[in-house]
């Protein structure tokens, strides 16, 4: 099923503000919270939809590269690819945009998904992004590739299953924080008492503490190893482009929600083809005999070669095009066309008989050589540009 515009699900404008996006976000997080519509699927889809199209348009990078190149430009039409947009859970939308939902459903999220009660304030850790580069060749781009890369990353560990305690071990409840991973202070001014609420320093606002650490991963809950990570890379890729895998970044302390790995395109040079967007281009050079005399010759394509007819007097700069032989759009409207631009090869050194036989060729239509004598010019000619 097709994905709906991202603009469309929230309702605005593409010139819409960052401020406007946040709001027209607001609203609809706000009509379809699982609070407010309980047990209701749709309400559920409609929620995690609008968290998605947020997601990409309050990013600068990802706003750009969506109006650029649709859903494939931030992983939203890589067929399962596992790109960024298209996975977030509850929790992860909590946690990332908890805050613009203000004082509605009690400043918290009760009753959903254990962001209720004294949960609330608690940190949810996230692991960072890494970013890689993956070089692609024009057959690859072509058709769209999958590649397997091998990641060094942070990763769950496996002693503890990334909680950071020790088997058999517990949490205890921060006595800081009594367990909402903040800590209120009240400070005197001449203003009058002013209250300001910091992460607890003591449990690094999770609200519990370790009891007994895990000691393969000092309780941090995450070792570093290496990954093999398969990237689903649709056809139409460009030089520069920025692909996002969610949640195969590093993974999070302590259960947290893990970073996304970002995918760098790079083009690796064809020996014979240029690019130019959706279109390749190849610089054809003709013998003067052919191009005078015409005939056939062999084109490279992007993935074969391809017989195109060169007409009797053909000149140079003349571009030939052959249909649907380029790159497809990464939107999917379209390919581009191979585009084979003309040159004649011109000899620097002749001999005397070749510039007599060019001499007499220049005489133009003062000159009617019998069928001997073009023969025999023509013999000359192919001797010296072929």
């Amino acid at each position: 099923m097709a994905k709906r515009d991202y603009y469309e699900i929230l309702e605005v404008g593409k010139s819409a503000t960052k401020e406007e996006i946040k709001k027209a976000y607001r609203q609809k997080a706000i009509q379809y919270h699982p609070d407010k519509n309980p047990d209701d699927k749709v309400a559920e889809e409609k929620f995690k939809e609008a968290a998605e199209a947020y997601e990409i348009l309050s990013d600068d990078n990802k706003r750009s590269r969506y109006d650029q190149f649709g859903h494939a430009g931030v992983g939203g039409a890589a067929g399962g690819g596992g790109f960024s947009g298209g996975g977030m859970s509850m929790d992860d939308i909590f946690s990332q945009f908890g805050d613009i939902f203000g004082g509605h459903f009690g400043g918290g999220f009760s009753g959903f998904s254990g962001f209720g009660g004294g949960g609330r304030g608690q940190r949810v850790n996230r692991g960072s992004d890494l970013r890689v580069k993956v070089k692609l060749t024009l057959q690859e781009i072509a058709k769209g590739v999958e590649k397997k890369i091998k990641v060094k990353k942070y990763v769950p560990c496996k002693d503890c299953s990334g909680s950071g305690a020790e088997n058999g071990s517990s949490y205890t409840t921060c006595s800081t924080c009594k367990g909402t991973g903040q800590t209120t202070r009240v400070v005197n001014t001449m203003l009058g008492a002013m209250q300001t609420t910091t992460t607890c320093n003591a449990c690094g606002g999770e609200g519990k503490i370790i009891t007994n650490k895990c000691k393969n991963c000092s309780g941090e809950g995450v070792i570093r190893d290496e990954e093999v990570i398969s990237i689903n890379i649709p056809a139409g890729v460009a030089e520069g482009m920025q692909l996002s895998l969610s949640g195969k970044g590093n993974a999070a302390r302590r259960g947290g929600i893990n970073g996304d790995l970002l995918v760098v395109i790079e083009e690796e040079p064809h020996p014979e083809l240029l690019r130019d967007q959706n279109d390749v281009i190849y610089n054809l050079l003709l013998s003067f005999p052919t191009a005078a005399l015409g005939g056939n010759v062999e084109v490279p394509t992007i993935d074969a070669k391809a017989k195109i007819k060169i007409e009797p007097g053909t000149q140079p700069g003349k571009v030939l095009r052959l249909r649907n032989k380029g790159l497809p759009s990464i939107n999917g409207y379209g390919t581009g066309d191979l585009l084979v631009n003309i040159s004649v090869y011109v000899p620097e050194n002749l001999s005397k008989e070749e510039r007599t036989s060019l001499e007499e060729l220049e005489k133009g239509q003062n000159f009617q050589p019998t069928k001997s004598v073009k023969d025999k010019i023509f013999s000359h000619f192919r001797r010296m540009f072929e």
